[in-house]
């Protein structure tokens, strides 16, 4: 009898495990079949830098880290030989981080502070190169912020990289005797951030990317 019992025991933890194991296979090569996925990716933005047209001295600084100036505002004044310039945002966005100090001579082109426009951000993600073919633009893409689990955004491709990500590195992928080392390449992709949904998204936070095929 008790032969019986572990045998319809046994049984029954088999078949648990077999159609555990089939469900999970179906899950995965569902996956495979119907997403490409990348989790090297991150939100991004364009980078507005502030900065004098002249160089001088520094009289007034109104900057502040976290505060939203508008295209043209006015957030400094450089004193020059023949007067004061303005330094205004040249685009709208919150000041992200900033060097100025009051008083100090500033350089023509020298960053004093870097604005973000935080309704306009959107994921950079790399792809290998043995994917680009199942990636095509305006494929709608689900987007995980690892700051913020449990949340799913929308996005959609936008672009695509025409060189590979490494293409500019300082690195070169060769030796002295022109051999390449053969690695399997990636390719950037943008993708557009459909709303936000009410979340602090910064610029650099790690994502990944389920794009649909």
């Amino acid at each position: 009898m008790k032969g019986t019992v572990k045998m319809i025991v046994l049984n029954i933890v088999l078949l648990i495990v077999l159609v555990g194991g089939a469900a999970l296979g179906y899950y995965f090569y569902n996956r495979s079949i119907n997403y490409l996925s990348t989790n090297n990716a991150q939100v991004t933005g364009e980078q507005i830098i502030v900065a004098s047209s002249v160089a001088g001295k520094l009289t007034d600084w109104y900057g502040e880290i976290g505060k939203k100036y508008t295209q043209g505002e006015r957030i400094g004044t450089v004193l020059t030989s023949t007067g004061t310039v303005e330094v205004t945002a040249p685009k709208s966005g919150t000041i992200v981080q900033q060097s100025a100090v009051v008083n100090a001579v500033v350089s023509p082109g020298s960053p004093l502070a870097y604005l973000y426009d935080f309704d306009r951000l959107w994921v950079s993600a790399n792809v290998k190169e043995t994917d680009l073919n199942d990636v095509k633009i305006g494929q709608a893409v689900d987007i995980y912020i690892d700051a913020f689990p449990g949340t799913t955004l929308n996005g959609r491709v936008e672009k695509m990289g025409l060189t590979t990500a490494g293409t500019f590195s300082l690195m070169p992928a060769s030796n002295t005797n022109g051999n390449y080392t053969k690695v399997t390449q990636v390719i950037p992709v943008t993708i557009s951030l459909e709303g936000n949904r009410g979340l602090g998204i910064i610029p650099g936070m790690s994502v990944t990317a389920r794009i649909h095929k």
